[in-house]
């Protein structure tokens, strides 16, 4: 990407509009709060520290850019073309990523707590250190990824594939499991909190240590001997 680009200004649609007519495509400290850039093509532009705070990205297109360190607090970004696009330290706290497309998309060291991906299209999807915390993420397939620092306390992941994936560092504590698949996944290096019988099938066929498999066993009111 271009180093040229814009520093420290405010845009709302027709700012941007222009600043990306003019083939500059880098924004940095910029403020877009609450504008809206629905189906606007921004695709294969730098984002870096800004404010993004309630934008509507409805529709858009963002595939192959970079968001490194923004804010965008109760974003939409419903049926956004995300593809091959990378979030580095952002906060995406309560944001609306429904049906967005987020083939190769990736997520590190960002916050996605309470994050909506319902009816998403996750294909090669890779989430690193991230706060998935109370995030909705029905169906979503993790089969066969390696996860690291992944916190899905409290998160709707029912139905989600997570078979022979490894968890290391990640949290499943108090998150929805309901006929989600661990099948040959390997839990030893995840916090599985305790489960409820309905949640507990999901977990056949897990690898889980012997101090785990205590700690579930005590939740269930059985001692161990």
């Amino acid at each position: 990407m271009s180093r040229g680009g814009f520093v420290m200004q405010i845009f709302d649609r027709d700012a941007l509009e222009s600043a990306v007519r003019s083939g500059r495509r880098a924004f940095t400290e910029c403020d877009f709060s609450n504008a809206d850039l629905s189906r606007l093509d921004l695709s294969a532009i730098e984002f870096s520290n800004c404010e993004i705070t309630r934008v509507n990205l409805r529709g858009a297109s963002i595939c192959d850019s970079a968001w490194i360190s923004c804010r965008g607090v109760g974003a939409s970004l419903h049926a956004t073309d995300c593809s091959d696009t990378s979030f580095l330290r952002c906060n995406f706290s309560n944001t609306d990523w429904r049906g967005a497309r987020l083939s190769s998309a990736r997520f590190e060291g960002c916050k996605l707590t309470g994050a909506n991906f319902s009816d998403a299209r996750l294909l090669g999807i890779h989430f690193e250190r991230c706060l998935l915390v109370s995030a909705i993420l029905r169906g979503v397939s993790f089969r066969k990824s390696e996860l690291i620092g992944l916190d899905f306390t409290d998160a709707d992941l029912g139905g989600a594939d997570f078979r022979d994936a490894v968890l290391t560092e990640c949290s499943l504590r108090e998150a929805s499991l309901r006929t989600a698949s661990f099948l040959n996944a390997d839990l030893r290096g995840c916090d599985l909190g305790s489960l409820n019988f309905s949640d507990a099938g999901a977990l056949r066929g897990a690898i889980i240590s012997s101090s785990q498999a205590t700690e579930l066993l005590g939740g269930f009111g059985l001692t161990v001997l």
